[in-house]
């Protein structure tokens, strides 16, 4: 339906990330299928791979969403079991390896490489300094498309506005959620400039919702905030405190804390499988909500806004609550 709002949401959002044009959605994974979809069309109406042939390099660990497409190159069993059949049409390589990727770009109907800059349901792994920029080369020189999931790690989350801007990186398809509404509502986006975007013609590809004016306003506002309120800034000051922090309490539990700006993970030290499960259940009686992944991590992942103060509280928390596991 008809909307004022789209057209100034469009050109705010593409002059923001610096993109032609943008193809709203609503929830991550609508906005990562788009993202196939349109790999796939470029590789055909582009690129000239055989219809029917393009195939899409992904990583191992990886969590993009649940759909049916999705699930099909997941590495999660609880994800994939009973699911099937499974689309075809992607490769899985380790994530954090140039020379498996470099191997699996000599197949000239690879049509893009989607991926994490920072895996994070596989418990914030986050990959070498250089591996982010070493990709984005070899894509390049083989005519591949980077796609950059940044939905979570996206949006002022690691320290930048964007993880790949760590290591300026521009991903040829950019892909956002999550935090793109401030956490109000879904909404989605996928940007990419005319050479990749143009191949979607009318009637090929849409959403009833995707773009609505509330969305629309919500999304505006919520990177304009962003900004506003300088949290690339302090997510960058704060993640840095608390890693620092969690690092001084020693715990003979905690194995490594590792991550970046504000998203950050623990990898707990314990016989008991459980082991991050009852650390969560101690954390939450003690005050602090924080989420296990992959059964010995814990995710912190605390809200931009953060400030010193609190940081230090929640690390003396998460000291007091380690000793359910003595």
């Amino acid at each position: 339906f008809y909307s004022e709002l789209l057209g100034e949401y469009a050109k705010f959002i593409t002059e923001y990330f610096g993109y032609d044009k943008v193809l709203p959605m609503n929830t991550g994974v609508e906005a990562v299928e788009t993202a196939i979809k349109l790999c796939r069309k470029w590789a055909y109406e582009v690129k000239g791979v055989e219809e029917g042939k393009a195939k899409i390099i992904v990583c191992e660990g990886n969590f993009h969403g649940r759909t049916s497409t999705v699930i099909s190159f997941s590495s999660d069993s609880l994800a994939r079991k009973n699911f099937g059949p499974y689309m075809p049409g992607f490769v899985s390589i380790p994530y954090n390896d140039i020379p498996a990727l470099a191997e699996a770009l000599q197949d000239k109907t690879v049509a893009g490489f989607l991926v994490e800059p920072i895996q994070g349901e596989a418990g914030v792994f986050v990959p070498d300094k250089d591996y982010l920029k070493r990709a984005k080369d070899l894509c390049e020189e083989g005519n591949v498309l980077f796609i950059g999931d940044e939905i979570q790690t996206g949006l002022a989350r690691t320290g930048k506005m964007l993880a790949c801007d760590h290591e300026d990186v521009r991903p040829d398809i950019l892909v956002l959620g999550k935090a793109l509404s401030g956490g109000m509502m879904p909404v989605s986006a996928v940007l990419a400039d005319n050479e990749i975007m143009m191949t979607i013609h009318p009637g090929e590809h849409g959403s009833t919702y995707g773009g609505n004016p509330l969305a629309c306003k919500v999304a505006i506002t919520a990177l304009q905030v962003l900004k506003d309120e300088k949290m690339e800034e302090n997510a960058a000051k704060m993640g840095e405190l608390l890693r620092t922090e969690l690092n001084a309490l020693h715990s003979r539990h905690i194995t490594m804390v590792r991550g970046k700006g504000l998203l950050n993970a623990i990898i707990i030290n314990h016989p008991d499988k459980d082991a991050a499960w009852e650390l969560c259940l101690g954390l939450k009686e003690n005050g602090l909500l924080a989420k296990p992944t992959h059964g010995d991590k814990i995710r912190f992942a605390p809200p931009l806004l953060i400030n010193k103060e609190q940081i230090l509280d929640c690390v003396d928390i998460i000291g007091q609550s380690l000793t359910v596991l003595d």
